[in-house]
């Protein structure tokens, strides 16, 4: 064997080796073009797990729009099934499209729910001067008569707006949730001028649709569907603190690949408390709107599981799904 050649070789099997020991830059898909949700949370959460040390390399975004994030939930299972290195966003509206079939027949199992660590609070609120002064009294009057309470949101017949005051009642032993009215309109900003117009008795929506009309005095939120009190919001009450075992959140957080171990599961559970636990998350969050909602690893996954379940059978309920 001549000189170079073995010289080639030995140089070749330090670069493989070399390459073998460094990791693979990790790659998150935004399910939607460059701005939104899905792609805030992956530029934020990855930019800041490499500022933190989390990872080694930043990490690559891939904007992958189509379906409302079943085309890149459908190249997940379908590709990357076992790719350890792949991260993908995932809000409240991916479990409830799950939860209504809405990815052709693809279903929440086939991928691992690894955590959330911020959250959009979910919120019902009245007119400024509704008789209405707390969620008790509103439950009372649907439950009394429940076609004297209508309600505005921003989704949907059978979306997550809609589906929110459906959870409260159910908690409260209500179960004929279609004698309930709902009027879908666009956007939560229509949803509060309904109310304060007195067309709908409440609004059901999200803490960051709401901030501007509540400052104003335009409206009273009676409840927060968070596990404790906002943050800068400490005067509205929890429904949980009410009596009503509910949180309904537009939590961002992500998903995995189902076939990757429970050591990697594990290692981005844990990657993803670190950032939920920096101080740039903090910051991030603030100047986003969102609100502390950490749950990680498995007690993530057991949220995700139930909240799909919940969704799916209100949503046969209402007719939305059969």
């Amino acid at each position: 064997m001549n000189l170079k050649f073995m010289k080639t070789a030995a140089y070749g099997a330090v670069l493989s080796a070399a390459m073998l020991t460094t990791s693979i830059a990790a790659e998150c898909i935004a399910p939607a073009n460059p701005g939104g949700g899905w792609d805030f949370t992956c530029r934020q959460i990855g930019k800041i797990m490499y500022d933190i040390k989390a990872v080694d390399k930043p990490v690559q975004v891939t904007n992958m729009p189509g379906a409302g994030g079943g085309l890149a939930y459908n190249h997940v299972v379908g590709e990357r099934g076992s790719d350890a290195d792949l991260i993908v966003a995932a809000s409240s509206a991916t479990t409830t499209r799950l939860a209504q079939n809405a990815y052709a027949g693809m279903t929440a199992d086939q991928v691992r729910f690894v955590g959330a660590i911020g959250a959009d609070p979910g919120v019902i609120a009245v007119a400024a001067d509704s008789k209405y002064q707390s969620l008790n009294d509103l439950v009372d009057a649907i439950l009394a008569d429940p076609g004297s309470v209508a309600f505005a949101g921003g989704s949907a017949v059978g979306g997550f707006d809609h589906l929110k005051p459906l959870m409260v009642l159910k908690e409260a032993g209500f179960t004929d949730i279609t004698k309930v009215k709902y009027i879908g309109v666009d956007g939560g900003a229509d949803a509060i001028t309904q109310t304060v117009g007195g067309f709908t008795q409440a609004m059901t929506g999200d803490m960051s649709e709401i901030v501007s009309f509540l400052a104003n005095g335009d409206i009273r939120v009676i409840a927060v569907l968070t596990e404790e009190r906002v943050p800068g919001f400490e005067q509205i009450p929890t429904a949980k603190e009410q009596g009503y075992d509910v949180v309904a959140v537009n939590w961002r957080g992500l998903y995995v690949p189902k076939g990757i171990s429970d050591d990697q599961f594990n290692d981005w559970a844990g990657k993803l408390q670190q950032v939920a636990d920096s101080p740039e998350w903090a910051e991030a969050m603030a100047a986003n709107g969102l609100a502390p909602f950490t749950k990680v690893g498995g007690d993530f996954q057991s949220y995700v599981d139930g909240l799909v379940s919940d969704i799916n059978a209100m949503s046969k309920e209402l007719g939305v799904i059969q």
